[in-house]
């Protein structure tokens, strides 16, 4: 019998370690099942994107529709995630956070790491094919981005900002799903996303500083140095801004502003506590953010009830 060792950016409590067969373990953790906090940043910007279309008819976003991207993100967080750590296994077996994963560790060959992937998209594509025509297009052009994200780090210091690219694009292909179409408010929901994540994921970053250096990985938290909590202010204040702009445009109603003010303290309060010298913080302040991104999803569902003006 195999044991596997818990990963240090996980939760010693989480469900994985405690109550999943240890056989399973370490297919769960290829696909970061013992860390939700991905699921939810990939599946939230895609249940935005239904919100926000909902919205503009005034009208609840559907349950099926959010149900659908619930699982497909989940199937395709734990896709990428595999893939990435095929991509990432040398440099993983580099980093003490990173040296436990299953690949780094021999848990789970290449070759069956491969094998997972295609497992975890196929169900997925079985799900997208269900949308409509521009949803299922938007969906396979994803795939470029996630195929180029693991190689960003060897070749620019902002990584993250395709991260954002890539986690977010479900603001579009939820709005598409819901409306067959885009239009502006889900360009603008999309670049909020951006922004988000440019911060989020620099504030996560900050926990492999010393080992990315010597590694020679780049990443935004190295770029920055001591400017980091700064720059993650201003990226959060960015997000903020085109979160209002989407709301405009699209026409929602004035109680998106209470929970969207909401929104943009909580950004706040993480650039405010950021501290690069402490990794533990910043991976607290890193998993706040699907708090963050629910609050957004309800302020915009909240933008249904427009009442005799609109927001702004």
């Amino acid at each position: 019998m195999t044991l596997t060792v818990p990963l240090p950016d996980a939760a010693p409590s989480n469900w994985v370690d405690r109550h999943a067969p240890v056989a399973l373990r370490p297919w769960l953790k290829l696909g970061r099942f013992d860390r939700p906090t991905g699921i939810w940043l990939l599946m939230l910007p895609g249940w935005q994107g239904i919100a926000l279309a909902a919205a503009q008819k005034g009208d609840w976003p559907n349950p099926l529709l959010l149900a659908e991207v619930f699982v497909g993100a989940a199937l395709m967080r734990a896709a990428g995630c595999a893939y990435n750590d095929i991509v990432d296994r040398d440099f993983d077996a580099k980093v003490a956070r990173t040296a436990g994963r299953p690949i780094p560790s021999g848990q789970i060959s290449v070759r069956q790491a491969w094998a997972y992937l295609a497992a975890c998209a196929l169900v997925s594509f079985a799900i997208l094919i269900t949308l409509p025509p521009l949803a299922i297009a938007l969906g396979v052009g994803s795939l470029a981005l996630v195929a180029a994200y693991p190689f960003m780090k060897r070749i620019t210091w902002w990584p993250q900002a395709w991260l954002g690219l890539t986690y977010n694009w479900g603001a579009l292909l939820g709005y598409a799903a819901a409306t067959g179409k885009l239009a502006w408010p889900a360009a603008l929901l999309y670049a909020c996303g951006i922004f988000w994540t440019l911060g989020y994921d620099t504030i996560y970053a900050v926990q492999d500083l010393e080992d990315d250096a010597l590694a020679g990985v780049k990443s935004s938290a190295l770029r920055l140095g001591p400017a980091a909590p700064r720059a993650v202010l201003g990226f959060y204040v960015a997000a903020f801004v085109f979160a209002l702009a989407a709301a405009w445009w699209g026409g929602l109603g004035p109680l998106f502003l209470p929970p969207a003010a909401l929104f943009g303290v909580h950004l706040s309060r993480q650039a405010a506590r950021l501290d690069i010298g402490d990794g533990s913080g910043a991976l607290a302040l890193f998993r706040s953010n699907s708090l963050a991104g629910a609050v957004l999803f309800l302020a915009l569902v909240a933008g249904m009830w427009k009442g005799p003006v609109s927001v702004l």
